[in-house]
């Protein structure tokens, strides 16, 4: 029973040291492990301690249910040594990994935040379309000695708003692409 507490503390320490380091690092571009190993696929390292916690508790349930035969106790126990050798590896290996060359999906941001700058430029479209009314107006109003000044001012604000509006319609395009080929 001891073995088992000792394991429940070295996955509570993998725990903590995973969900830090993907807190840092992030999702993976592709599922961490094999799915042999961790039928999770997950792309985090946190999941995978979860599954190895899971593994455990197999083990403990089944042995107090009387219902662990020598047979699946040797299966259930390679794997969660397995499992917790993995981990570890990773955890060990995280300073050799930082100089892997990084998947495109590295420098995604993520959807929300895709989001998030769309609501931005559909914001600032909009004030530069009342500035370039207004510019409009004060154009149409302006003496002649001002007309060109007021032209100039007008003309800088269509460009903003040009440029504002081509940003916008990236982000777009970004969205679009994302919710396409996202599974």
């Amino acid at each position: 029973m001891s073995n088992i507490r000792q394991l429940q503390s070295t996955l509570e320490r993998l725990a903590i040291d995973a969900a830090a380091l993907d807190r840092q690092r992030g999702e993976h571009h592709l599922p961490l492990f094999d799915e042999r190993l961790f039928h999770s696929k997950a792309k985090l390292l946190v999941p995978c301690v979860k599954e190895t916690q899971a593994t455990l508790s197999s083990i403990v349930r089944e042995e107090d249910a009387k219902k662990l035969t020598p047979m699946r106790a040797e299966y259930l126990t390679e794997r969660l040594l397995a499992q917790v050798s993995a981990i570890q590896r990773e955890l060990a290996t995280t300073n050799i990994r930082k100089h892997e060359p990084k998947h495109k999906s590295y420098f995604l941001k993520p959807i929300n935040e895709l989001y998030q700058q769309l609501s931005q430029h559909q914001e600032w479209e909009r004030r530069l379309l009342e500035m370039v009314r207004d510019k409009e107006l004060a154009m149409q109003y302006a003496p002649p000695f001002q007309q060109q000044e007021a032209q100039q001012s007008l003309l800088a604000t269509e460009q903003r708003l040009k440029r504002c509006q081509e940003s916008k319609l990236k982000i777009e395009k970004q969205i679009t692409y994302r919710e396409r080929n996202q599974p």
